[in-house]
């Protein structure tokens, strides 16, 4: 037997995910890491956490499977997008912090650009809206703020990358400076229509080109990992950005398919085949996946906080303990109580793009307490996602005759959750049996690409339904329900 590994290197943990060639997964390792708030609106990582993180649970998955490197026929990374790292050429050493993608510093000089009339050009050539979510800013402020750092960069010293190209750079010893389509398509930097990087954009930033990684296919040939990693040299073929990566997982191969990965934040991405659509919502156009030199492109929505919501009911106010705790809560909810919560903590993502406003909850009585709260917490992602999907609907103009939605991700496992969201979408869910699809679909790319995996084709028919949920809830009931949301919203927004 063969096996591909997968390494899902997220915003709150890595995991390593071992499969085999019928694509089961067959063990898996995770490790969780800090996260650095220097300031209000700050969020960092240290980068040789994002590294032992991989290399420890890769070297702990192999174990578990009791089997040995030699067993391994490729590997591949998906990872959290966005968050930006800067290192020496030389030494591999980064100069600063990674800058994780919920991290807003860059928000007053994201305006400036909107204020001076550059958003335009940017959403032409990159598909995104100027945004502090994205790399770009993130990196003018490394070159910014390092001592050094923009002159050493002039000279060739320092190299950007996403998570995935630092990954790279680590397990191929630095022999390999590289990124995927999709991937590059989220720094703010990459013109996703002509397929390189944009000099008027890095001029207006005044970042040096040479900085920038090369940019391949989702499956391609990434290089050799270190022979000491595994005890010998593992070919790393597959390379995609984490909603990329679940997208494909979903086998969401047709224009008009929609998925919505549930993790630290949520994510929707509608297929929009070789044509990217510009959005009149406030959505971003963005590489799907690219291959053989194809792109094809998708409107993606973006919510910043959704997981990451039931993590504040843990950490922040102590009402739970364990994630699961949510669902029986939620159960035992007051039903005459109409509790809202906006879970803007890092600001609004789409269709709404606000950096600046925090989050809110509405509705408190003095009955109000932790079940209110975890219910709340739930309806809060359910309410999001339908304000995504409203605005997919509302760009797209091709075929979309099923309006099913397929979920994945950690809180999809959440019947309660799942059932709220087909109620207040008034579509079907659709929950797949394995519910790792970002692993699973760097792990298709990375062993399609030596031919351990099956074709496009028939990985499509391979998707295997779990469970659908069907809308149950009266119209009324949901346009009255969504209606308070935006109501809601609009509060936030003003506040």
């Amino acid at each position: 037997m063969k096996y591909v590994l997968a390494i899902d290197q997220g915003t709150t943990s890595t995991r390593a995910i071992l499969f085999d060639e019928a694509l089961a997964p067959v063990a898996s390792a995770q490790e969780e890491f800090p996260q650095v708030f220097p300031k209000s609106g700050w969020v960092e990582h240290d980068p040789a956490d994002l590294w032992a993180t991989t290399a420890g649970t890769c070297r702990e998955v192999v174990e578990r499977a009791g089997i040995r490197g030699t067993d391994i026929v490729s590997i591949g990374i998906t990872n959290q997008r966005e968050t930006t790292i800067v290192w020496h050429r030389g030494t591999g050493k980064p100069i600063y912090n990674a800058i994780v993608w919920q991290d807003r510093r860059t928000a007053d000089y994201c305006k400036s650009l909107r204020d001076d009339g550059h958003a335009d050009m940017f959403a032409d050539r990159t598909g995104l809206l100027v945004d502090p979510y994205f790399s770009s800013t993130k990196l003018k402020w490394i070159l910014d703020n390092i001592d050094g750092a923009r002159d050493m960069a002039r000279r060739g010293e320092l190299l950007f990358g996403t998570v995935d190209t630092y990954l790279i750079w680590k397990l191929t010893g630095g022999k390999v400076h590289a990124t995927d389509a999709t991937n590059a398509a989220r720094t703010m930097l990459y013109d996703i229509r002509k397929g390189c990087w944009s000099r008027t954009i890095c001029d207006l930033f005044d970042i040096p080109v040479q900085m920038l990684p090369e940019v391949k296919d989702s499956a391609d040939d990434f290089g050799m990992c270190r022979e000491d990693l595994f005890g010998q040299s593992i070919p790393i073929c597959g390379v995609a950005g984490d909603q990329q990566a679940a997208t494909i997982g979903q086998a969401c191969f047709s224009p008009g398919m929609m998925k919505s990965t549930y993790g630290t934040g949520c994510f929707a991405l509608l297929n929009t085949g070789d044509t990217p659509v510009r959005s009149n919502n406030r959505l971003l156009t963005t590489i799907a996946y690219q291959l053989d030199g194809k792109p094809t492109y998708a409107l993606e929505g973006s919510i910043f906080i959704a997981g990451a919501v039931v993590q504040w009911l843990r950490d922040g106010l102590k009402i739970i303990r364990e994630a699961s705790e949510t669902q029986p809560l939620a159960e035992q909810a007051d039903d005459t109580q109409s509790v809202i919560l906006v879970p803007a903590f890092t600001g609004l993502g789409a269709p709404y793009w606000n950096p600046e406003c925090r989050g809110a909850v509405f509705g408190l009585t003095r009955n109000s307490g932790p079940n209110e709260l975890a219910k709340a917490a739930l309806e809060s992602v359910g309410y999001q996602t339908r304000d995504l999907l409203d605005a997919m609907r509302a760009d797209w103009r091709g075929d979309d005759s099923s309006g099913v939605l397929r979920v994945d991700g950690g809180m999809s496992a959440s019947n309660w959750a799942m059932q709220f969201l087909a109620d207040i979408t008034g579509a079907p869910v659709d929950r797949p049996e394995v519910l790792e699809t970002t692993a699973l679909g760097v792990a298709w790319l990375a062993g399609m690409k030596i031919g351990a995996m099956p074709a496009q084709d028939e990985f499509a028919k391979q998707w295997a339904l779990q469970r659908q949920f069907k809308p149950t809830m009266a119209e009324d009931a949901r346009s009255q329900k969504y209606a308070d949301w935006r109501r809601a919203v609009d509060c936030t927004l003003g506040y």
